[in-house]
This record gives C-alpha cells, structure tokens and sequence, in this order.
C-alpha cells in the first residue's frame, strides 16, 4: 500500500473484523466443529479446510449442515467452543500494533462470532479499551454480509455511515458487508483461504496488520 494515496482519504472511524484480522482463533473453532461432526458422524475438516469454508454466521452455515437437528448440532458445537476457546486464542501478527496506532480514531468491531463469545475474548485480551462498540453474530437483526451489525456498531458509538468509516477484514463476505453499508472496504491480508486480492475487491488493501499499523501512523 502506497501511503500518499491515502492522505486524501482520512478515516473518521475504524471497525474491525475479528477472526483472522485481528486474532487468531481457528484452532478453536476447528476443534468445535470437529466435536460437531464426530457427535453426528460427519467427516472432519482440517484447521484449513477451516479457513476456507467457514464464512457466515452459524445459524446460516448448521442448518445447511445438518438439516432438521441444526439446533442439536449448535448447542454440541457452543458446549465445545466454550470449553476451550480461550486456550487458543492468539492475536494476530502485528494487530494490537495496528489497534494501538489507531487509538486518535474510533474504533469498534463487528464479527459473525456470536456476540457472547466474542466479548469474552476481548476481555481475555485485555482489549475492551481499544473499542466502543463490539457487535457479534446475533447482536443485529441480521449478520453480515448484511449491513445491520455495521449500523448496530454505528449506532452504538454514536457516528453514521460514509465512505470516512473504514470496515477492516479478511473475506470478501466482508469487503461485500462494507460496501452493502456505504463504508469503505480495507481488506487485511492476501485473502489466501478466500480467493485471492482481488476477488475480496477491496476498496484499499494492506498486506497484514504492520502494514496497516503503519499507515495508522503516517495518518495520524
């Protein structure tokens, strides 16, 4: 990324995504699902079979699944995630230099990881300074790629949508939920597990979270 072509374009705002942006938590959500799978004996998917599959909310994802007994297979799946997600957790290279060069800004996040979940994991971080809105799976009437837990985090820290919000995440599913909003799409990462750059279609691309930090900086 070109930091000069960014001068004209200052964020007032910065939400995040959470899961692959700026932590890395797929070793849990691998294990759930596989104690999911095992309970209803499915195959079991690899951390990076996990990667590449998992892109929306659960509740769109089970009953594709597993059909009738989603319901059964969401409360096995929750039981194992709670169980040991915490363990796992890791904050992704470079990302809580990014939250902290970020701080003259605004800054929340919207996740498809169920809201409860989520907010516990910042708190194990110790990150709840850094934002003034966490929006989850759940939390709005509808999860992203739909726009709403991007007005609820809006909403919340007490700001409106415009192309001066920048949404930062992994997916296209998510460059898809920022542009549905009016905001400005900033993918994090090469999207490897998601097809690549330039089917994220970002509006602005940083190559990992230093990289964004950096600009953070050279903004501020």
């Amino acid at each position: 990324m070109l930091y000069v072509e960014l001068r004209n374009t200052r964020p007032r705002l910065l939400l995040y995504d959470w899961d692959n942006t700026l932590v890395d938590g797929w070793a849990a959500i691998a294990g759930a699902l596989n104690a999911t799978f095992t309970a209803f004996d499915k195959p079991l998917w690899t951390v990076e079979e996990t990667r590449a599959r998992v892109r929306v909310a659960l509740k769109e994802s089970f009953p594709v699944l597993f059909g009738d007994r989603w319901t059964e297979a969401r409360d096995v799946f929750y039981a194992a995630f709670n169980a040991d997600h915490l363990l796992h957790l890791r904050a992704m290279p470079g990302a809580e230099h990014a939250l902290e060069a970020g701080q003259p800004w605004p800054q929340g996040i919207v996740s498809n990881k169920a809201g409860s979940f989520l907010r516990l994991e910042v708190a194990h971080l110790r990150w709840n300074g850094y934002f003034g809105a966490i929006v989850g799976a759940g939390d709005a009437v509808a999860d992203k790629p739909d726009p709403a837990p991007i007005y609820l985090a809006l909403e919340k820290m007490g700001h409106s949508a415009g192309r001066d919000v920048w949404y930062l995440g992994d997916t296209a599913l998510d460059m898809k939920a920022a542009k549905a909003a009016g905001v400005t799409a900033v993918l994090v990462g090469m999207a490897d597990h998601d097809g690549g750059v330039e089917h994220a279609s970002p509006d602005i691309h940083f190559t990992d979270a230093h990289d964004l930090a950096a600009c953070l900086h050279g903004l501020r």
